[in-house]
């Protein structure tokens, strides 16, 4: 299928662009862009690669200023509902008493850690909470706002900003302040007025001339004072820092009576709403018996918080790019992991996490299709839109139908035989870690070449880092060098994680069979466990040589799912020891 015409002006400059980068980066240009079917027209696969590759271009010109696990967000707590000033009338009481209600309190913002998010792209950078209703006459308060929380991803830290950062936004005083910056004293006063008091109808010029209101005022003014004093106080002593790592759960107490509701958890608060503002009845006194004034709400909580996202992966996936860490994630995970497979650099974006799920034998849940080839994502997409176009799932059992036929078969099949993955693994489940694939880490990163290494904040809390090179190309060792030195230059003993050296791509080394080129690969492995034994070793002590870690090899061929279960076992391991230490 070919895109309409309108497209052709605009692919016809991505083309020469996509030609452009390509030849810069890799020196010659994709097939699949190479060719054309006519001039101004892009079939599918073009037009996907093409798409593709500017948004991978442009991502890396951000130098990985835009990946979501570092965000500034603006936090306000609901403004409260402001008093009323009213007067009570109904038949034969012609002047009532003050009837004015109290504004209602501003909504609460929370913040709660949820493990169904993997990412900080959901957070907008400026929150407000709800605010409170305003009072009405005959004693009707209003209504409190709502709480409003934010949902972010385990593994979230929070911090406030100082008041001394050029990021840090106003708070609430200030900002008025800075609105009323050049005005004279007069007229300042006044506009102060206007934000603090509710005034009767055609009675503002004569309440401000009495005494009790001006009594009233300089009491308003005292309370504010001691809250911006309490506040500051609060921040410098008491800044906020959360550690969100671990999922709220609120057990309800055994004995509690029936009936009563049982509330969510709300997280950790961290900006209060306003205060409501008091309806006049508030200013009744013995000099005042109909006072006609009344106080407007109060402005909620003005915070700036840091929000960094270090992801909670058991095992973390370092290695250049193209070097097949999301053709790993994917074989490991039986494709439930949606990371991108392209041929060309930096296809992975963001950080991705996946689940590993092992039975009690060391089977996994993505080993156990045979003849599985994860190939590269357009690939995939096509066969999958020819199998829907053929008709092909239109005679498919369904899981219902394929488990009434197993059971119906006089022949009983052994376990292994209708394992399958998805929901039919819980049965044999007994362990299960995650693996997180970060994007390419090339030399000289830390120089924000490529994507940078910002990123590598999600991995600072992996209990193990996993070094995966191309075993097709020419020199891996060299590889493994410039994964190590980028690691302990973006954070000192980082590198003191790494348990194993995947050498993938295995699958393209020793041709069809024939013996030299067999014996050359397996030369070629042994120059890369010698390289790792010797310039890789994990010194933790320099006196005791028995602490040193040295680091597994293993040959595989992701694509192909080929020694994956070996790479299972021995990150099981890994992960059942950091665990053991932890507790």
């Amino acid at each position: 299928m070919l895109r309409p015409l309108k497209y052709q002006s605009i692919l016809e400059h991505g083309v020469l662009l996509a030609r452009a980068l390509t030849t810069a980066s890799a020196g010659t240009a994709p097939k699949e862009i190479q060719k054309h079917d006519k001039p101004g027209q892009l079939n599918d696969q073009d037009f996907d690669a093409l798409r593709r590759r500017r948004k991978t271009e442009w991502k890396r010109k951000q130098g990985g200023q835009s990946f979501l696990d570092n965000l500034i967000v603006n936090i306000r707590g609901g403004t409260g509902g402001d008093g009323c000033a009213a007067f009570h009338r109904e038949k034969f009481k012609p002047f009532g008493p003050p009837s004015g209600g109290n504004g209602g309190r501003g909504g609460d913002v929370y913040i709660l850690p949820t493990p169904h998010l993997t990412t900080l792209s959901t957070i907008p950078k400026r929150i407000r909470g709800e605010p409170g209703g305003n009072g009405q006459g005959t004693w009707q308060n209003g209504r409190n706002g709502s709480p409003l929380i934010i949902r972010v991803p385990l593994g979230t830290v929070v911090r406030e900003l100082p008041r001394d950062d050029p990021r840090r936004a106003k708070d609430e005083w200030e900002a008025e302040e800075e609105s009323m910056e050049g005005l004279t004293p007069s007229v300042k006063r006044d506009k102060m007025r206007d934000n603090r008091w509710v005034h009767y109808p055609r009675y503002s010029e004569a309440n401000v001339q009495r005494d009790t209101f001006k009594d009233a005022e300089a009491a308003l003014y005292k309370q504010e004072r001691e809250r911006r004093l309490a506040r500051r106080k609060r921040a410098l002593q008491e800044p906020i820092y959360l550690d969100l790592d671990k999922e709220e759960n609120i057990e309800r107490a055994i004995d509690a009576p029936l009936g009563i509701k049982q509330h969510e958890p709300t997280g950790h608060l961290i900006a209060s709403g306003g205060l409501g503002g008091l309806g006049n009845p508030h200013f009744t006194s013995p000099l005042n018996r109909s006072p006609k004034f009344a106080t407007r709400g109060h402005e909620g909580e003005r915070i700036t918080l840091s929000l960094e996202l270090k992801l909670l992966a058991d095992v973390g996936l370092v290695g250049m790019p193209n070097a097949g860490k999301s053709t790993l994630l994917r074989a490991l995970t039986g494709g439930r992991a949606k990371s991108e497979v392209a041929g060309y650099a930096f296809t992975t974006l963001n950080p991705v996490v996946g689940v590993v799920r092992v039975a009690d034998d060391g089977k996994f849940e993505g080993g156990i299709s045979e003849n599985l080839v994860h190939d590269e994502t357009w690939v995939e997409e096509k066969h999958e839109r020819e199998k829907m176009e053929s008709g092909e799932y239109a005679q498919a059992l369904t899981r219902n139908q394929i488990v009434n036929k197993e059971n119906l078969e006089e022949t009983p099949r052994p376990l292994d035989s209708s394992l399958r993955a998805g929901h039919h693994f819980d049965l044999v489940e007994t362990f299960r870690f995650t693996i997180a694939d970060n994007p390419g880490l090339i030399s000289r990163a830390s120089e924000n070449v490529g994507l940078g290494h910002s990123f590598l904040r999600s991995m600072e809390r992996s209990l193990a880092l996993v070094y995966v090179v191309d075993f097709s190309g020419p020199a891996p060792w060299d590889e493994l060098h410039v994964l190590r030195e980028e690691l302990e230059k973006y954070q000192p003993g980082m590198s003191t994680k790494a348990r194993m050296v995947i050498a993938n791509k295995a699958d393209l080394l020793g041709g069809n069979g024939d013996p030299a080129q067999v014996e050359e690969a397996k030369s070629k492995l042994r120059r890369l466990e010698k390289y790792v034994q010797t310039e890789m070793v994990i010194h933790h002590s320099n006196t005791d040589a028995s602490s040193d870690i040295f680091l597994d090899v293993v040959a595989t061929s992701a694509k192909f799912s080929q020694n994956l279960p070996k790479v299972v076992s021995l990150m099981r391991t890994y992960v059942e020891r950091a665990r053991e230490h932890l507790v």
